[in-house]
């Protein structure tokens, strides 16, 4: 029950009431909760209160509306390893995802602006992007660097459809030996934006990707657009993940 002498407030200890009833299959997936006059009920608290812990769990995607039905406890969101060396076309498919990757710009040598941690900045690289769509939607844009002279022939390939790390290690025979990652959320410019398909103001997880290799360090550096309104994109934690 609740506790009115608690310095938690009331909305936030229900909200975790209904949280662990989700947790424990109280309320399995798809599930529908009690109403808002049945919960104030239950618990002897006001409608805004109940309201209030259920936007709450709508926030954090564990509770969905249907108008005019009710609430209902929404499926597990389906986690894309971000740091899986198998590539990101990969780490979709092994949650049963189908994605279409489109190459936006084939591999070219370009010489590489400063700014924004590139660690080609100031020289040149190979540069590639491409995006990919589930069910026709955007969900991640990535613009990709490759060094020079590890990665030198790459221009002439046709990456549609493939695998870059597959591409690395079967052609070039390199495979990344250590990386890091870096987050932040970001707002797009005008022509990212209508590439994934956003809102001007719509905040995206911006990942800095860098892997070193034997023969180099930062040899692959990566800036991934991900929209996280469909996904959780997650990183494993005690190693990377090379299945």
């Amino acid at each position: 029950m609740l506790n009115p002498q608690s310095p938690i407030p009331l909305y936030h200890q229900l909200a975790d009431i209904l949280m662990e009833g989700i947790r424990t299959g109280d309320y399995p997936p798809g599930a529908r909760i009690p109403s808002e006059t049945q919960l104030a009920k239950d618990y002897g608290i006001g409608r805004p209160t109940v309201r209030q812990a259920i936007d709450l769990l709508v926030r954090r995607h564990l509770l969905v509306r249907r108008r005019g039905s009710g609430t209902y406890v929404c499926a597990p969101e389906r986690e894309i390893d971000l740091f899986s060396l198998a590539g990101t076309s990969s780490a979709f498919h092994k949650q049963g995802i189908d994605v279409a990757v489109d190459l936006l710009d084939p591999p070219s040598n370009i010489r590489v602006d400063g700014g924004d941690g590139n660690p080609f900045a100031g020289g040149t690289a190979f540069f590639l992007s491409r995006l990919s769509r589930v069910a026709g939607d955007p969900v991640l844009l990535e613009e990709i660097y490759l060094h020079p002279v590890l990665f030198k022939g790459i221009e002439g390939m046709d990456l549609t459809g493939r695998s870059l790390s597959q591409v690395a290690e079967t052609q070039f025979y390199l495979r990344p030996a250590d990386g890091r990652q870096t987050f932040r959320i970001d707002y797009l410019d005008d022509r990212r934006r209508a590439l994934m398909d956003v809102r001007s103001r719509t905040p995206i997880l911006t990942v800095h990707r860098y892997l070193h290799f034997k023969q180099a360090q930062n040899a692959v550096f990566s800036i991934l657009y991900c929209n996280t309104d469909r996904f959780v994109f997650s990183q494993q934690i005690g190693g990377l993940n090379h299945e």
